[in-house]
């Protein structure tokens, strides 16, 4: 029996690169795989779903889906997940000393609907204490003018968004139109090289494991997500999926945390993640709905409260039934 040939991309990742070598086969698939930067990813298939099977960002996922779109299928597999508090940006020299000084001041974002941002923001008010409402927001492209939203939003009155399409973000603060900008990736100007933005948090490392520690959230950035028509046609497609995930990220972490060699050019790196391991209280890299069960509801909320998704939504919303009724661990 022939194979079912599929598209699939995602960016370059270590715990998928069994998938892309065929180190990792998933029975009954042909895979043609394509690596690109998410940013590319995220263009061509949210707007013209160019690929069988793709990584998406969260947020805009959420929201397809709170907005009625059935077009895809959600594979609890999460090939990117960072915390986000190191993703605040002011100018150097900036009076603002903490994320709670951030209340009444003009924010930029890259896009409302940006994952790392309705994280970011979920961070300010519960751990911070900061009105979102009071927050003027202004949205644009994070390093080049003219970005805009993916999705469809519902901001509640409370909050204020002004889209700004000729400038970027990085001159707006730089010039002081801006007193901060929530972005996961980093303005120009904050590069070592420049030094005109820094980030607000000196520690966020030890504001992130506070903000674990408090939440038990373990910020989920992307999914897998494969095409329904895909899906009704060959219904088993998603658990295959989701296994191959799994044994690729397996590999890769039974490889990371081999102390004969050095496979990343970090030094200390598997103590480094040893110590992240601990930090987390187990599986350092949960896919999975039962797994993940906190960081999921606490994401869907924000997302709701924000005005990223229309109606609340539960995590089986968001996955295929056929995972184990999406509750794997």
């Amino acid at each position: 029996m022939a194979k079912l040939t599929l598209t699939f991309v995602t960016t370059e990742y270590e715990h998928t690169r069994d998938l892309v070598t065929g180190e990792v086969t998933m029975e009954g698939i042909d895979p043609i795989w394509l690596q690109l930067r998410v940013e590319e990813i995220f263009h061509r298939f949210v707007l013209h779903r160019e690929f069988d099977v793709s990584e998406i960002s969260f947020a805009k996922y959420c929201a397809l889906v709170a907005g009625g779109d059935q077009s895809l299928v959600g594979i609890p597999v999460f090939p990117s997940r960072m915390f986000r508090h190191s993703s605040i940006f002011v100018r150097a020299g900036s009076e603002l000393r903490g994320p709670e000084d951030l209340a009444g001041c003009r924010v930029g974002v890259p896009e409302w609907a940006q994952t790392a941002a309705v994280y970011t923001r979920g961070a300010l008010q519960d751990q911070y204490g900061v009105d979102l409402g009071s927050v003027r927001w202004v949205q644009a492209g994070v390093n080049d003018a003219g970005r805009r939203e993916k999705v469809e939003l519902r901001l509640p009155e409370r909050f204020s968004l002004e889209r700004v399409p000729d400038r970027s973000l990085n001159d707006m603060l730089l010039d002081g139109s801006l007193d901060a900008v929530l972005s996961a990736r980093p303005p120009t100007a904050s590069a070592p090289s420049d030094g005109r933005l820094v980030r607000l948090l000196t520690d966020s490392r030890a504001e992130e494991r506070k903000y674990f520690e408090k939440t038990g959230v373990f910020p989920i950035m992307h999914a897998i997500v494969v095409r329904r028509e895909i899906v009704d046609r060959y219904p088993w497609v998603p658990t295959t999926l989701y296994k191959g995930f799994c044994h690729a990220r397996d590999n890769s972490v039974a490889r990371l945390m081999d102390g004969a060699v050095a496979r990343v050019p970090v030094p200390w790196f598997r103590e480094l993640a040893l110590e992240a391991w601990e930090a987390l209280g187990g599986d350092p890299w949960p896919y999975g709905t039962g797994s993940n069960m906190t960081t999921l509801t606490t994401f869907l909320q924000y997302c709701f409260e924000q005005g990223v998704c229309k109606r609340p939504l539960e995590p089986t919303d968001l996955f295929a039934p056929q995972v184990d009724g999406g509750f794997i661990a």
